[in-house]
């Protein structure tokens, strides 16, 4: 009978690492909440018009990037569409699939958005180049996503 293999315990470091990155994960977390409501929006809204400022996608596609149920997604963009910040048409590819797209004033709010976040300029600022790489770097080992043509 094999023994069950225990666990070992995170060293010390790992632990202040996990920590940290917790604490990063939160106040970013705040600071977006407090940027979207500077725009009248929910977290929500203001995570799906950013989604959408990229480029256009079917409710579905939203739903698996907001990790939602497609039904809360319809929701959110009748709400951004009624703000005239998101607009409902055919995909290109098949007329018959819906897209959502964000507007003229979509992107608009949507950049403003991205400008207003406090927590991602200031202390990303006080980093120099080499630190944010490295940081960058590590960042994307984490996710498995090494390779990544066309990111210097």
């Amino acid at each position: 009978m094999a023994t069950p293999h225990k666990p070992r315990r995170p060293d010390a470091l790992t632990m202040e690492v996990v920590e940290l990155i917790g604490e990063v994960v939160s106040r970013y977390h705040a600071d977006y909440e407090e940027a979207a409501a500077g725009h009248a929006l929910t977290g929500a809204q203001a995570k799906l018009l950013s989604l959408l400022s990229l480029e256009p996608l079917p409710m579905r596609k939203l739903a698996q990037q907001l990790k939602c149920e497609p039904s809360n997604v319809t929701g959110i963009v009748d709400r951004l569409e009624a703000r005239g910040l998101v607009e409902r048409r055919p995909a290109p590819a098949d007329r018959r699939v819906k897209v959502a797209a964000a507007t003229e004033e979509g992107r608009r709010v949507a950049r403003s958005l991205r400008e207003s976040l406090r927590f991602a300029r200031e202390p990303l600022a006080a980093l120099s180049d080499d630190e944010r790489v490295s940081l960058r770097d590590a960042l994307r080992r984490m996710l498995g996503e090494d390779e990544h043509p066309g990111h210097p």
